[in-house]
């Protein structure tokens, strides 16, 4: 394929048009969320990323439900971008999987949160919260999930592991950061109003 046949970054219709269906080929065909950088390399340097970004958000538009009556959406999260069933979808879909999601226990669910809302944070601190000690099997299945790693050690006598959330667990819950979590006062007052 010699240069004339290639794409070039200029922005006539036509152009944009085959820039797009470049960017929705790969998206679509993409086992992982794609970053910015990983598109960009579609273009072999003759794209902007402020063209690559206009481009997505018109993706992102055409895929709309009213527009495109699809199936599918295109998402940002943590990690990129990447095409995903609609929620309404998903529950068809997972008959198509025979294996069963991974249940997990209260104390499991209580570690991750202590994690998610104070991270970075040491076994000592999730101990100190929840006023027992963390199981060892509860930190490995977390980490064996890729929800959580150790991102560094705190600068205190014994040098302990400071826990955080990982990439992959802001892509398996559809959030492009922390910040997009709800805040932790909401569950504090929904479980008072539970209590009740």
């Amino acid at each position: 394929m010699d240069a004339s046949d290639q794409p070039s970054a200029t922005q006539s219709p036509e152009n944009t048009r085959t820039m797009k269906h470049i960017l929705e080929a790969a998206l679509l065909t993409a086992s992982e969320p794609l970053s910015l950088d990983d598109m960009l390399k579609l273009f072999d340097g003759r794209m902007e990323r402020a063209t690559l970004r206009m481009l997505l958000d018109e993706l992102k538009q055409e895929w709309q439900p009213q527009a495109a009556k699809s199936t599918m959406e295109l998402v940002q999260v943590a990690s990129g971008w990447r095409f995903q069933a609609r929620a309404e979808y998903v529950p068809y879909l997972a008959r198509l999987t025979p294996e069963r999601p991974q249940r997990y226990s209260r104390a499991a669910m209580e570690t991750l949160a202590i994690i998610v809302y104070r991270q970075p944070v040491t076994r000592g601190d999730i101990e100190q919260i929840r006023g027992v000690a963390v199981n060892p099997n509860i930190m490995r299945t977390l980490q064996e999930r890729n929800w959580i790693d150790i991102v560094g050690q705190r600068d205190v006598p014994g040098r302990p592991a400071l826990y955080a959330t990982t990439k992959t667990f802001l892509d398996d819950l559809n959030l492009k950061s922390l910040a997009d979590l709800p805040p932790m006062e909401t569950f504090t007052q929904q479980d008072i109003q539970l209590e009740l």
